[in-house]
């Protein structure tokens, strides 16, 4: 995201405080760091990299450890911010002993998570997760929140959760058919803001292909992903 440029040249300062939505708590939002703009790059329409950013030594030791406490009002909305019209509003609520490196594993059952959060979970390829997720097949479903739309895929064969959901964290869209439509119009940047994951059934790696097949088929005709209310093309 912050290499990307929109027709608004968002970056056109020295320097870039970076916050990230700390999404566990309301109006939280974590420090990612200060980034020093080194060069604007005019071809940015075409390679997609409008920016080429230096990160600074200046409280680099608080990234991913300050939590600041900041009200975003409703209709705020964007990606940068002049930081003097906000500053003021921003109080200190926590520094975390450690950077933050995601969620806990909460269980099969419990897992609903967005798009960031698994992000965070695969880039800091955290044990408790991937030892769940790679040995066991399963069902499960991504939410569109911007429309309630739904997209129910599966993971079989010698591929587990992990190694399907990590495609998607790569891609953003998996490479099913109306998610890449949808990806490629948008970017990646839609998934992050709109995706979430929720696992409807998990099996063992054991279990015959053929029933998480037909598993999948059963949640794609009771959640009508098929039609006008989900992405599923089959």
């Amino acid at each position: 995201w912050n290499t990307s440029r929109s027709k608004k040249n968002d970056f056109n300062r020295k320097y870039i405080f970076s916050l990230i939505q700390f999404y566990h708590e309301p109006n939280k939002w974590l420090f990612g760091g200060i980034f020093q703009v080194v060069k604007r790059f005019d071809d940015w329409a075409k390679t997609g990299v409008g920016y080429e950013l230096e990160l600074i030594d200046l409280h680099k030791e608080l990234i991913g450890r300050l939590i600041i406490d900041f009200y975003r009002k409703p209709g705020l909305r964007g990606r940068a911010f002049l930081l003097e019209n906000h500053y003021k509003d921003f109080t200190v609520s926590e520094i975390l002993k450690k950077p933050f490196d995601g969620i806990n594993f909460p269980g099969y059952e419990n897992i609903n998570i967005d798009f960031p959060e698994l992000e965070t979970v695969y880039k800091f390829q955290k044990n408790d997760w991937k030892g769940a997720l790679e040995n066991v097949k399963g069902v499960y479903v991504i939410v569109d929140k911007s429309n309630g739309k739904k997209y129910v895929g599966s993971a079989y064969g010698d591929f587990g959760i992990w190694s399907r959901w990590a495609v998607y964290i790569s891609t953003g869209h998996g490479f099913n058919d109306e998610l890449t439509r949808l990806i490629s119009k948008n970017g990646i940047e839609y998934a992050r803001q709109n995706f979430r994951f929720c696992l409807l059934e998990y099996r063992s790696m054991k279990v015959d292909d053929n029933i998480i097949i037909n598993r999948e088929s059963f949640w794609k005709e009771t959640l009508l992903t098929r039609g006008e209310f989900g992405y599923n093309k089959n």
